[in-house]
């Protein structure tokens, strides 16, 4: 149960509807116990009626009255009971929403090594499966065990009350299901954790496939893929009919404890009724006894299946927990807000990845001020987009200083940072929405001419008036309904209507024309004015008319200057610009 402790916050929170329901539950159990009462007094009236101790009218005005009351306690039982769930089980609710948006929370503020470790299927399965495990604790489990505890301590008053000695025969078998529930529960809760594992697993895979669903049609592997879901599904299958068939011991147990209950106050009952000794002198009064037993039938049957749910509970809390306890590398270490210009330096900065140990940077350093354009060229994996990630703080580095406006990175308000920068991917997503609002993502309160302002910047505004819904089309998953050139330009739009003071480019032309790319560059021209631009590019041309140029080579700086300087020098950039130039004129 200690993992389930986390949860005592959510309790805190919503203590008024806790508290009102454990009131009215207890209203609701001493309501219901009257109806013991009554049907021994009817009983008792007939067995009266037999021995000619009453006329049949008297025999008859006192069934009618206790029946009416007989009604009356089941029907204001019954709405007690009614409200105990509305207050009980909607507080279930509202922690589940809590608890959702906790998690989700967390997910928002974990940096990327964090979502290099976890799949996306895993980290889906624990803000929904894991979720609702934890609600039914909340919710059905604790109203249940709150329900049983209430019931038994009033429904033993009542029997002691009525007969000690019979109280004691009818509660032999309790430490005998006591035990039996102990032994259940830790089966239960190891094979629940294995299950929900396991579940994980299931869901990773399948977002995987749904995700790369064109590369497996593409590579005809449709027949394979689905023995491997089959294979898993079975495994799947295996564990939870494992925790099926521990599970679906407690009813039985519950069930045939209960019978042994009733047997036991029939004869001992029946024998004291005989001898008639104290508390026994009546024949209702076996009757009450038997009714009392069978009023703790439910509960004690419940304890089962609340055990079952406390327990998965506690896995599936332990999961979330592991997240929710993980500590976020990627920290914003000011509360001040912090005003962006543009100057960005980096100070013999060097980093090297956790997750694959490759050294992508090193020992670098360049300096632009605001207004000016970095452009970094230099094969796959030199190291280009790391740059940008660092600056964008996906990532800290820990040799060497990276500094806005002269001050450390670390030291700036990581919002104000991350709001200040416009970036476009190099792997261009798209959310599955409108085209309008993609673009609005950048800034969710622009108006239509902010809209198509930027995506005519972005050239990509008389492609999408050819589209049937033009700026209302909506995009499949991750944009697959445009193409590569398509998304890429809808992402460098994006960018562009958030007017931000620093603007990142990493190999976002790679997919369009050369007089696309002509066109967007020269209107990149005309709004980065005043901005700090970093293009990152394999092309010479996406590169010349910026003020500054780096080669990068195995995460090093190998040339740097302007496109003048360096077309002049013998190297890297001089190679590639003749390259293609010449592929330009061959075409």
């Amino acid at each position: 149960m200690k993992e389930l402790r986390y949860l005592n916050k959510y309790f805190a929170k919503y203590k008024f509807r806790f508290l009102l329901g454990i009131f009215i539950t207890i209203i609701a159990q001493i309501v219901s116990l009257f109806v013991p009462k009554l049907i021994s007094k009817s009983i008792n009236v007939i067995a009266d009626f037999q021995k000619n101790e009453t006329t049949a009218v008297a025999a008859k005005v006192d069934l009618i009255h206790n029946i009416l009351w007989i009604l009356l306690a089941t029907i204001v039982a019954g709405v007690l009971t009614f409200l105990m769930r509305q207050t009980l089980i909607v507080m279930s609710r509202h922690v589940e929403f809590d608890l959702k948006n906790e998690v989700f929370q967390k997910y928002e503020v974990l940096d990327q090594n964090f979502f290099k470790k976890n799949r996306t299927g895993d980290l889906m399965n624990r803000i929904s499966e894991d979720v609702a495990k934890v609600r039914m604790y909340v919710g059905p489990a604790v109203m249940y065990t709150i329900n049983t505890f209430i019931r038994f301590a009033i429904v033993i008053i009542y029997m002691f009350s009525a007969s000690p000695k019979l109280t004691l025969y009818t509660l032999l078998p309790l430490p005998i299901l006591a035990f039996v529930i102990f032994k259940l529960s830790t089966e239960i809760n190891k094979r629940s954790t294995a299950f929900q594992q396991f579940l994980s697993r299931v869901f990773t895979f399948n977002q995987e496939i749904f995700s790369g669903i064109r590369v497996v049609k593409a590579y005809a592997l449709e027949k394979k893929k689905q023995t491997n879901l089959k294979a898993l599904a079975e495994e799947s299958k295996e564990k939870s009919m494992g925790l099926a068939r521990v599970q679906s011991l407690f009813g039985p147990l519950m069930i045939a404890l209960i019978g042994i209950s009733n047997l036991t106050v029939i004869y001992f009952g029946g024998m004291m009724f005989i001898n008639q000794e104290h508390g026994m002198t009546e024949i209702g009064s076996i009757a009450e006894f038997i009714m009392y037993v069978n009023m703790l039938t439910w509960p004690v049957a419940s304890i089962g299946w609340v055990s079952s749910m406390v327990q998965e509970a506690e896995a599936s809390q332990k999961r979330i927990n592991e997240f929710l306890k993980v500590d976020p590398e990627i920290k914003n270490t000011t509360s001040l807000h912090t005003e962006i210009k543009g100057d960005i330096e980096f100070r013999n900065v060097s980093y090297t990845y956790e997750d694959t140990k490759i050294t992508a940077l090193q020992d670098i350093s360049f300096k632009i001020h605001k207004g000016e354009t970095l452009a970094i060229l230099g094969k796959t994996g030199s190291g280009k987009s790391s740059i940008l990630s660092l600056l964008t703080r996906m990532y800290d580095t820990k040799q060497g200083a990276i500094l806005i406006d002269g001050h450390p990175i670390e030291e700036v308000n990581l919002f104000d940072l991350r709001h200040s920068i416009g970036i476009v991917p190099q792997d261009a997503f798209l959310f599955s929405d409108s085209i309008k609002n993609n673009i609005k993502f950048g800034k969710e309160n622009a108006t239509e001419e902010e809209v198509i302002a930027a995506a005519k910047n972005a050239v990509i505004h008389d492609n999408i008036t050819n589209f049937t819904n033009q700026y209302e089309t909506i995009l499949g998953e991750r944009g697959i309904t445009l193409s590569g050139g398509q998304k890429q330009r809808v992402s460098i739009a994006r960018a562009l209507i958030k007017d931000p003071e620093i603007l990142l480019f990493d190999d976002c032309l790679s997919a369009v024309d050369t007089e696309t790319e002509e066109q967007i560059l020269s209107n990149l021209v005309k709004v980065s004015k005043n901005k700090t631009t970093i293009i990152v590019s394999h092309r010479v041309s996406s590169a010349k008319n910026a003020d500054k140029i780096i080669i990068l080579e195995e995460g090093k700086i190998i040339q740097q200057g302007s496109h003048n300087q360096l077309v002049n020098q013998e190297g890297y950039y001089k190679e590639l610009y003749y390259k293609q130039l010449s592929e330009k004129e061959v075409e």
